[in-house]
């Protein structure tokens, strides 16, 4: 099984070359780094934790707003001028961003700055995984070698967020927070740019299928992809209050310093949670999986409610990091199937500011409450959004007579508000190795 794995990402990684996923990696690292350092920056330069906060949230708050947009002009231009255009902008904005901060600039316009440095970020994490997938299935990939694709982004993503506040912290320990944002801004002009003019970037525009649709008219996405982005949206909001509540009781405990290392501990065990992903065995279908992975959520979640010892912290967070990547990996996986070939960019977009949009809304949200109600209040409403992810895909049911005009043969489910549609072969994988 290891062996079969193991080919399975060799294969991937000849399809697509190691430069790419490289550059891509790189040039995500810099949205890790400006989220998580935002807080620092802007507490440290105006001496407010709130308005740190309040900034920070703002910057997300821009990327959810038009993450969609970036993917949507990305299906209709193609990737390598969209990108192009936006890490270059992204990189200006972070400058400016950064040099606001450092110069006192009133909270009005630190918000403003902040939320331009997150509106023109150039989403290379789904636009990678919108560009690589299609790459793998023309060159004769199967629904198992997409997975191991949708894997290994998802791994990358994990791993960005775990190295992207460890730099943000070494900088601060070096001088100043702002080190690491002139870092960014250099991350993202040069690796956005390579990604931008690699070979794969040139993707064609997208060409109305039928008359009808020259007119104006787009494919229509399933109703299946809305479902799929609520749960999500509540993965999002799992996490927003994990972050929170770790936050408050590493506080509580006065170690406060310990939370990045505790953060890190969670990222570093979904990241090899996600890569073996890859090594599920081919009847355990994406529904399944994710019924199963809502679930160990809203379990694993629950004993950090009763969690009140630093050593508890990192057994407890460590443990419940083994959910994190297959929830994505799986929300990532069923939109590939889903959505119209056409609308891929924007489907990916659309579902990654779901997520972000959920964790950045709840983090102001359960801070609030962990400092009214201690940690627990934030950990128990990251439970309760883990229950309510696990209902969505509970309540799926099989539904084989519903017709549908997608790109491939499909399965769909039906929900009592919408229908969860996979392919066959995404339940049933097949081929030689597996989002995010």
């Amino acid at each position: 099984m290891a062996e079969n794995t193991r080919d399975a990402y060799r294969t991937v990684l000849r399809m697509t070359g190691v430069p790419l996923p490289v550059v891509s990696f790189l040039g995500r690292l810099p949205v890790a780094m400006i989220q998580f350092g935002s807080v620092l920056l802007v507490t440290e330069t105006s001496g407010s934790l709130a308005t740190g906060g309040i900034v920070a949230c703002a910057l997300a708050l821009g990327q959810v707003a038009l993450g969609p947009f970036v993917g949507r002009l990305a299906d209709r231009r193609g990737q390598r001028s969209v990108v192009l255009a936006f890490s270059l902008v992204n990189a200006v904005a972070i400058a400016a961003y950064t040099l606001g901060a450092l110069a006192g600039l009133p909270t009005p316009a630190l918000l403003a700055l902040g939320a331009l440095a997150g509106a023109t970020v150039p989403g290379i994490g789904p636009l990678a995984r919108a560009r690589v997938v299609p790459l793998v299935r023309a060159k004769g990939g199967d629904d198992r070698l997409a997975g191991t694709v949708l894997s290994l982004e998802s791994t990358m993503d994990e791993l960005s967020f775990v190295l992207g506040p460890a730099l943000v912290g070494l900088a601060s320990v070096a001088g100043h927070p702002a080190y690491a944002f002139g870092l960014a801004s250099l991350l993202v002009a040069v690796c956005g740019t390579a990604f931008a003019l690699h070979p794969t970037g040139r993707t064609p525009k997208a060409v109305p299928e039928h008359p009808a649709r020259a007119r104006g008219g787009r494919p229509r996405l399933p109703r299946s992809v809305y479902v799929v982005r609520v749960g999500l949206l509540f993965l999002g909001v799992l996490l927003g209050a994990c972050g929170a509540g770790i936050t408050a009781l590493t506080d509580e405990l006065g170690r406060p310093g310990q939370a990045g290392l505790v953060y890190a501990a969670m990222g570093v065990m979904s990241a090899v949670v996600g890569l073996s992903m890859a090594a599920l065995p081919e009847r355990f279908g994406l529904i399944a999986r994710w019924r199963v992975a809502t679930a160990a959520a809203a379990l694993l979640s629950l004993p950090l409610v009763w969690t009140d010892s630093l050593i508890g912290l990192y057994a407890v967070v460590t443990l419940f990091g083994a959910v994190y990547a297959p929830n994505l990996i799986t929300g990532f996986a069923l939109t590939e199937r889903a959505v119209p070939p056409r609308r891929l960019a924007e489907g990916m977009t659309f579902a990654a500011s779901a997520f972000v949009g959920g964790q950045a809304v709840t983090l102001a949200v359960a801070g609030r409450l962990a400092e009214s109600h201690g940690a627990g209040a934030a950990f128990a409403l990251g439970s309760a959004a883990a229950a309510v992810a696990f209902v969505i895909a509970l309540i799926a049911r099989h539904d084989p007579h519903r017709p549908d005009p997608s790109h491939r043969p499909h399965e769909t489910y039906r929900t009592t508000a919408a229908t969860v549609t996979v392919t066959p072969d995404a339940a049933a994988p097949q081929g030689s190795g597996p989002p995010a």
